[in-house]
């Protein structure tokens, strides 16, 4: 085969996801962005969604842009309707990287027909709420909370690791479009989006300006309130109106408490990505092929 037809061949399946009879197999892992009318709406119109958005278009520090319709970002899915599951069939979404804890998923499943049916990825764990501040929730301050967030984002870092690097594992294989979520779509998912988007090569500010979108599309009425302990599904839970608002909120000292963990690693961010989750430069350089375009 000529480079010129190689070539013509590479970019009718870059452009359908395509593969035809005959055509190199090393093709068949090649994700292709799903069409996406414009403008983009970054959160997916979804009846029953929680904060679900497509990281596309964000543009990297060497003039590249993350593909839409490729990588996704969600909180619980328990709320989809049927329309909001034909929604994301179109999308084709491959793969759901679930970081939520077994009690969240037995509280709030998610019931994908089998049609469209992604594989969901998940690990039974019970999380470490230690992070939280002591006492009864009715008196904790809103400092307190604060303080207790970003502590908790250090140890995202560590608890999820394994969990982080499975998704990796999936992305580097071609497995997309895929969606990770937790609960909120804030704080697993938060520190998840954060990795990738600095594997990506998407500058610090743009990731964090990503991190405080759950700002605006998170609504913090679809988290449950009960009169039970709080947990990562119920934050509301025996707190003041006041203390609510800030363990909901996305507050950049939270992400930036990750940060400084991956800053302080021997080689920075590239290092941290590769002695922490596996990814060499030869890794960052496929996912980069992969997620990212010149268009």
């Amino acid at each position: 085969m000529t480079g010129l037809v190689f070539d013509r061949w590479r970019r009718i399946i870059l452009a359908g996801a395509v593969l035809l009879p005959g055509m190199p197999p090393a093709f068949a892992q090649i994700p292709a962005p799903v069409a996406v009318p414009a403008p983009h709406d970054r959160l997916l119109p979804l009846q029953g969604g929680r904060n679900f958005r497509d990281l596309g278009g964000y543009r990297t520090a060497d003039g590249r842009s993350v593909k839409w319709g490729l990588l996704f970002r969600s909180g619980s899915m328990h709320g989809l309707t049927d329309s909001d599951y034909r929604n994301l069939e179109a999308r084709g979404i491959r793969v759901v990287c679930d970081f939520r804890d077994r009690k969240e998923r037995a509280s709030e499943p998610v019931a994908w027909p089998a049609s469209a049916a992604p594989r969901v990825l998940s690990d039974d764990y019970d999380t470490d709420m230690h992070f939280m501040p002591p006492g009864d929730p009715k008196g904790w301050t809103e400092a307190q909370a604060r303080a207790s967030m970003a502590a908790a984002y250090p140890r995202l870092l560590r608890q999820f690791n394994s969990q982080y690097r499975r998704m990796f594992g999936e992305l580097l294989a071609g497995h997309a479009p895929l969606a990770f979520n937790c609960s909120a779509g804030k704080d697993r998912t938060g520190v998840a989006a954060a990795l990738l988007l600095t594997a990506l090569g998407v500058p610090r500010a743009t990731v964090i300006e990503d991190y405080l979108l759950t700002n605006r599309y998170l609504d913090p009425a679809s988290l449950r309130s009960r009169d039970a302990a709080p947990s990562p599904a119920n934050l509301l839970a025996g707190v003041s109106p006041q203390v609510a608002k800030v363990m909901i909120a996305a507050d950049p000292s939270y992400i930036a408490a990750a940060f400084r963990v991956i800053d302080a690693h021997e080689g920075g961010a590239e290092g941290y990505l590769r002695d922490e989750l596996g990814l060499s430069h030869a890794d960052l350089a496929k996912l980069r092929d992969l997620y990212l375009t010149r268009a």
